[in-house]
């Protein structure tokens, strides 16, 4: 008789994903990992490969819930609003959440990207991929009259992407209201 997993492989990639995000790969040994995921050891590897396999695909697995969450404020929002609430809520999971731990993406960005190709080219298409969700509300915005259309939706896309990582650094760093609300009260001036 065959040998059959008795763990659900899309949820303890999920658990693994979340101890990656709060203590980066460095930090994070496979005792972390097979505790959250409550799985053996064993199962690990045959299931997922070596430590690295893993948070790439969790990683990955992060990038695509990344991407459904702009879905969401595109279905939610106005073009103008759905680019003030990524800000907004991101101010809101730092204050509300203690142990904020930022942005997958954004963190891997200062840990691995710069040391390890196949990262960084997953960083970037979720860079990349921001950056496009920015141009495609602003100009869905100036085409509806909420964000003035004297503005550059390319260069200004790429703006709110410095400043949305920033503000991703500073919750993390320096979560007080007032320095991360002034970073929100900017994105609304650039956008007029």
């Amino acid at each position: 008789m065959p040998w059959k997993k008795q763990f659900d492989i899309d949820e303890t990639l999920e658990r693994a994903m979340h101890v990656f995000w709060r203590q980066g790969y460095e930090a994070t040994s496979i005792q972390d990992l097979v505790t959250a995921m409550g799985i053996h050891p064993g199962s690990l590897y045959p299931t997922y490969g070596n430590k690295r396999a893993l948070f790439i695909r969790a990683l990955r697995h992060y990038e695509a819930l990344f991407l459904e969450r702009f879905d969401a404020y595109v279905r939610e929002h106005s073009p103008r609003q759905a680019i003030i609430a990524v800000f907004k809520d991101i101010v809101s999971d730092a204050l509300e959440n203690p142990g904020y731990s930022g942005c997958l993406l954004a963190n891997t960005t200062l840990e691995l990207a710069p040391h390890d190709e196949e990262v960084a080219g997953i960083v970037a298409k979720g860079l990349r991929k921001t950056e496009a969700f920015f141009r495609g509300r602003i100009k869905a915005g100036q085409s509806a009259g909420e964000i003035l259309v004297s503005i550059n939706p390319t260069e200004t896309a790429r703006v709110l992407l410095g400043l949305l990582n920033g503000l991703r650094i500073l919750a993390r760093g320096r979560p007080e209201r007032p320095v991360l609300n002034a970073l929100v009260r900017h994105v609304e001036t650039c956008l007029g």
